[in-house]
């Protein structure tokens, strides 16, 4: 193994440590793994879990969501936000049956030509669930590297190309020992190494902190603040798609216009479900989940 000064540490606390969850396990099937991957993006744990085992419980394999409408993946994606992530995964269920055969491909190459799926989404499955070796970068590992080797408190805002060429000089040499790098970096960031208030007390490298051993410095910036939620877009259209969901079949105008009194914000949301193809508006003059 090409060992770098931090993995001995960091894997043995992720064996000590590491959350049990379900598209960890060994018994975890590549599309459980993409499934999930998909539904983390901007969205924490606690709220994937259940979503995650009742999509699987619907549709275990990617033909079982590929032969459904993809208003179907909309309802089922209910209020875990971000409604666009629902269409891209019964997109990559019906590429992964007419390209591949129905298996989740294990081609980092296959992986990234799939709808929706970009760097990070295909590194992550090609490590995850096929165990080779891919350099792993979301917020947390970005966040962990720049604090324990760069000696900052956040990363840049964009991802660099000197992150990326970082995160790749660190992997471990054997493919199975780097996936379990890229996902152990990963929890460290999640539960110790937070954003706002990380515990370095029970970091398992902080005597190999860059970051730590220069004092903490905050020169970087405190952490970003999330999306402010109420009174945006998002919540009309939140609340719009909500209807549609809780709905057996279209609706009337009317219906919509009662979840949001300002006119001009809802018609522009839901222009904008419309245009992202999460509504479909029907010649009666109705609308639907898309069909």
């Amino acid at each position: 193994m090409n060992e770098n000064p931090y993995s001995t540490a960091v894997l043995a606390w992720y064996e000590a440590n590491a959350r049990d969850l379900p598209w960890r396990r060994p018994d975890a099937g590549p599309w459980s793994v993409l499934v999930s991957e998909i539904m983390l993006q901007q969205t924490p744990v606690v709220r994937v879990l259940p979503a995650w085992e009742a999509w699987l419980r619907r549709w275990p394999t990617p033909a079982d969501l590929a032969a459904e409408p993809s208003g179907e993946a909309v309802r089922m994606w209910n209020r875990l936000g971000y409604p666009r992530r629902a269409l891209n995964l019964h997109a990559c269920a019906r590429a992964i049956v007419s390209r591949h055969g129905g298996r989740v491909p294990d081609s980092h190459a296959d992986l990234l030509a799939l709808p929706g799926v970009g760097p990070y989404t295909a590194a992550a499955v090609a490590s995850f669930a096929f165990g080779q070796r891919h350099a792993i970068l979301d917020t947390n590992v970005r966040r962990v590297l720049a604090r324990a080797v760069t000696g900052i408190e956040y990363p840049p805002k964009a991802q660099t190309k000197a992150e990326v060429r970082l995160a790749e000089s660190l992997l471990p040499a054997a493919p199975p020992v780097a996936a379990r790098w890229g996902v152990a970096v990963m929890e460290l960031g999640a539960l110790v190494c937070t954003a706002r208030s990380p515990r370095c007390v029970d970091c398992p490298i902080i005597d190999r902190c860059a970051w730590h051993q220069a004092g903490r410095p905050a020169h970087d910036g405190p952490p970003r603040r999330g999306q402010t939620y109420a009174g945006t877009d998002r919540q009309v259209r939140g609340r719009l798609l909500a209807v549609l969901r809780d709905s057996p079949g279209p609706v009337p105008k009317s219906a919509l216009d009662a979840v949001w009194d300002e006119p001009v914000q809802r018609e522009r949301a839901l222009d904008a479900l419309v245009a992202d193809g999460l509504v479909d508006p029907l010649e009666d003059g109705r609308y639907a989940l898309p069909g």
